[in-house]
């Protein structure tokens, strides 16, 4: 894997996390759902065509990912979004663009100087 200069491979695992956490279908979901409001995990299964053990799955991809955090009252485990993890894919998704900015600045700097060549 190729790091560019201002990103870490811990910046690419974190990327790398979060954007397999919300490639899911049923996890961009659950994340939505967590955002609207604390869920328990057992409430959030109700809602899928999935067994308990399969949604616990996803959220801990989830966790995992950073963008939702459990904590357990009574015997319950409460689901809730994480605040800033929408800034955490924005930022990544920036980084990623500038990127992309850069290399097609540069490839219209080149066939500029191409035409002038010509």
């Amino acid at each position: 894997m190729v790091v560019s200069g201002g990103e870490s491979r811990d910046d690419e695992k974190a990327a790398d996390l979060l954007f397999g956490a919300l490639a899911d279908r049923t996890r961009r979901d659950i994340f939505r759902r967590a955002h609207e409001g604390r869920l328990s995990v057992s409430a959030l299964a109700r809602e899928y065509p999935i067994s308990l053990a399969a949604v616990q799955k996803h959220v801990a991809v989830l966790e995992r990912a950073e963008l939702v955090s459990k904590h357990r009252v009574g015997r319950e485990s409460i689901v809730h979004a994480e605040a800033d993890a929408l800034k955490h894919a924005h930022v990544a998704l920036d980084r990623i663009e500038s990127e992309w900015r850069g290399r097609i600045e540069r490839i219209d700097h080149i066939l500029d100087e191409d035409k002038g060549d010509s």
